[in-house]
């Protein structure tokens, strides 16, 4: 399930005047954006996300400074450091995500598929890893 999280190239258009990067629908990224929140001014040491999400899935991006983003199946992490606007995490749902070690001036962009609902979350990660485990458990059945 964690090698479905995977780095997206945008497209960029080099210019002297400046670097410009497009992001469609079911085109760039996997899915229709429904939702788009930024996360910025966050304090140094600070973490964000630490949840899970049951259908979301997510393009983040580093549109300024450099973050870290852990993404956990249940089973397995992986830390994917971001630093470059034209570069985007895609996170599928089924999918614990924490943002850390964010920069000075950093701006997070989360493009998502699904309007926000309380009911696709999941706060604590022992009730995700067990959720995800019979999920597994339920695809690998014959």
């Amino acid at each position: 399930m964690l090698e479905q999280c995977r780095i997206i190239e945008l497209p960029k258009i080099s210019d002297p005047r400046g670097n410009l990067s497009v992001i469609e629908n079911s085109i760039h990224i996997p899915f229709d954006i429904k939702r788009v929140y930024y996360l910025y001014d966050v304090p140094g040491g600070s973490a964000r996300a630490g949840h899970g999400h049951i259908e979301l899935q997510q393009m983040i991006i580093a549109m300024s400074g450099s973050f870290d983003v852990i993404v956990d199946d249940g089973l397995e992490r992986r830390k994917v450091h971001l630093n470059r606007s034209y570069y985007g995490l895609y996170v599928p749902g089924m999918m614990w995500r924490e943002i850390e070690n964010f920069s000075s001036g950093a701006v997070c962009l989360v493009l998502a598929s699904t309007l926000y609902d309380v009911k696709d979350y999941y706060r604590d990660y022992d009730e995700f890893a067990a959720v995800a485990a019979a999920h597994r458990a339920s695809k690998d059945a014959p």
